[in-house]
Formats: C-alpha cells, sequence, structure tokens
C-alpha cells in the first residue's frame, strides 16, 4: 500500500463516567490534517448516534461513522431512522456502522435474546436497507424481525409504511462489526466495510480468506478489496521505553480478555486464542474473574501487544508500519489521542 493510500481516522468512541474532554481541539485538528473520518462509539452508557450530531456541527469534510451502534439497543428502523436524519444533517457524510455485540451486553443490559446473531445480522442489514431504498412500503417477515408485526400479542392493525423522510441517499455505507470468521465473510456478502476490533498483520491472509468467501457469494454487494473499506483502529505509543508504551495497550486488552464477555461466551478472547495465545487468555480470564485485574492486565504479554498495535520509539513503529501494517488489507488507520499525537501520526502516515 503507497502512503498515499492509507487513510486516517479519528476515533472518539465512548465515554466513561464523564464525557471526554479535548473533543474540540481533536476534531479541528483531523480535519486540518485531512483525516477522512470520525468515529463515535456505544456500550452501556453514552450512545452514538448523538455525540457525530455534534462532530458534524463542528467539521465540513470529514466523514462520520458509527463505530458501532449496537444493534440490540434499536430496532432496525429506529437505527435506520437515526442514519437517515445525521445523513441529511452531515450534508451526505454519514456511515452506518452495525455490531451485534455479545450476550452479555444484549441480553444483560438491552434485555433482548442473543440467538442466531448472524442471521438476526442479515435481517437487521436487509430491513435498514429497505428503508434507505424507499422503494415500497417496508414489508417484513423474517424469523427475528416482523416489519409490520402482526403477530401474537399485537391488536392486528399494522401496515406497511414508507419513511415520510426521503433518504439523501439509498447506497448510505454500512459497515459490520465482526472479529469471527463467519461474521467476516458477512460483512463482505452484505456490507460495504468490515470494522475489525483487533486486526493483526499476522491474521491477515486468514481474514482475507474470510473476506473472499463473502465477496464470492450469490449477490454479494462487493465483489473484491477495491471497492470495500476496512476501518481499522490501531494504538500508537510513543515512547524510549517499550515495556512502559505498552502499559495503556495492557490494559485494554486486559479488560477485553477478561472483561468484556462471558467465560463460556467471550469473542475477544477467541479471537486472541486463534491467533495462538491460549495459555494466557485463560490465565488472563482466570485472573480477571477472580477479581486481581492487576495481575490479569501484567499476564498479557509484550508480543501480544505488538500484534495489534504499535509500541515504542518512533522509529520502531515507522518500521512497523510500513513493513507491516502497510501490507494488510485496512484501508483506514484509526487512531486516537491529543492534537499533538494525531500531527504526529499524519506525519508517519503521509509524510
Amino acid at each position: 500500500m503507497a502512503a498515499d493510500d492509507l487513510k486516517l481516522g479519528l476515533v472518539l468512541g465512548y465515554w466513561f463516567a464523564q464525557p471526554p474532554v479535548g473533543v474540540p481541539e481533536a476534531i479541528a485538528t483531523a480535519e486540518e490534517l485531512g483525516f477522512d473520518s470520525i468515529w463515535s462509539a456505544e456500550a452501556y452508557g453514552s450512545d452514538c448516534f448523538t455525540p457525530l450530531a455534534w462532530y458534524g456541527s463542528q467539521t465540513t469534510t470529514a466523514r462520520l461513522g458509527t463505530g458501532v451502534c449496537q444493534m440490540a439497543a434499536r430496532t432496525p428502523v429506529a437505527t435506520a431512522m437515526s442514519a437517515l436524519t445525521l445523513d441529511h444533517l452531515t450534508g451526505g457524510r454519514f456511515m452506518l456502522g452495525l455490531g451485534a455485540s455479545g450476550p452479555q451486553v444484549v441480553e444483560g443490559w438491552y434485555g433482548q435474546p442473543y440467538p442466531k446473531p448472524l442471521a438476526r445480522t442479515r435481517e437487521y442489514i436487509e430491513i435498514v436497507r429497505r428503508v434507505l431504498a424507499r422503494e415500497e412500503p417496508v414489508d417484513f417477515q423474517g424469523e427475528h424481525y416482523q416489519v409490520p408485526n402482526l403477530g401474537e400479542g399485537t391488536m392486528g392493525l399494522g401496515k406497511p409504511i414508507k419513511s415520510i423522510t426521503h433518504p439523501r441517499r439509498a447506497d448510505l455505507p454500512i459497515l459490520l462489526g465482526a472479529e469471527g470468521p463467519k461474521n467476516v465473510a458477512l460483512a463482505a456478502e452484505i456490507a460495504d466495510g468490515w470494522l475489525p476490533i483487533f486486526l493483526s498483520p499476522e491474521l491477515d491472509v486468514h481474514y482475507r480468506e474470510c473476506l473472499a468467501e463473502g465477496f464470492a457469494r450469490p449477490g454479494a454487494r462487493h465483489t473484491s478489496l477495491d471497492t470495500f473499506e476496512i476501518p481499522n483502529m490501531v494504538n500508537i505509543v510513543i515512547g524510549d521505553d517499550v515495556e512502559e508504551a505498552a502499559t495503556f495497550v495492557r490494559m485494554s486488552l486486559g479488560f477485553y480478555i477478561g472483561g468484556m464477555g462471558a467465560r463460556e461466551v467471550n469473542f475477544h478472547a477467541n479471537l486472541f486464542t486463534r491467533m495462538g495465545y491460549g495459555d494466557e487468555v485463560a490465565d488472563i480470564q482466570d485472573l480477571f474473574l477472580a477479581g486481581r485485574k492487576d495481575e490479569a492486565i501484567a499476564r498479557v504479554p509484550l508480543s501480544l501487544v505488538e500484534d495489534v498495535a504499535m509500541v515504542g520509539p518512533i522509529d520502531k513503529i515507522r518500521e512497523e508500519l510500513d513493513q507491516k501494517w502497510r501490507k494488510t488489507a485496512m484501508t483506514t488507520l484509526l487512531v486516537s489521542g491529543s492534537p499533538d499525537h494525531l500531527r504526529t501520526v499524519a506525519d508517519l502516515v503521509h509524510g
């Protein structure tokens, strides 16, 4: 990948205890540097659409994406309404990133069931696309979603309806957050892009095979990577001491492996096991679930950090970027940080 081919995106993510500080400065810097996109997120606190409306009011060129919108949080039609509204408000700059999350969040926070996530995702995106196409009133009777719903417990008065607001774009980009092989293939088949959470250059061949499977399916929206987007978050921590620079990333990885999911079902843990860290993953989960979080974080090996992030002196990071990351299927490097950090990253990527 040539230097000019890799795009940059700013990740503002979801909020923690309080709204993040320094956001206006980061957004202004990203636009000044020509960043392609700005991304929000949600888990079980702040939502993903409201911040994007705010960010959109302060920008003119950067595209705005949800990375990701939790599908269980809204019906497909409600998500389509938010998407078409934001697309109008931002002059056609909105991208809808969707994700199925996991059973702990979906059933524990949103109070929704979590069976057959692939089939539910397929139905969900189909309904969103029908709303955006606005070719006819929406009438979808699937296994998981029924619009209109005329089933047991209803008054039986529902009828197919068209959006009274005309969407700005029927082909508004929809990207799918995915980790497992089947979900990655599904993204290639029915979406316009794939949002990884921990893309590793070491698994690039594997992911290209999963994507190729999806591209080859009958009716796939895209047939190759040439027209398909893969924005991927990579933590970049610059510092003379590699171990010290890896500390922040260790904290994040320890939390995802040990705390984001049950022992029986943790898609993040499964991903790192596929990368060859099965023993470490088991230890991290045991320690985290036993309340020994500091020990769990310390158990994350430096090699795992370096598989999914770039840490250490700037020359080391530059070499890894050019020799490893540019060769992956990633089309947009998503980063976060202060204005100075964003300038440094922009210089690394496009300098």
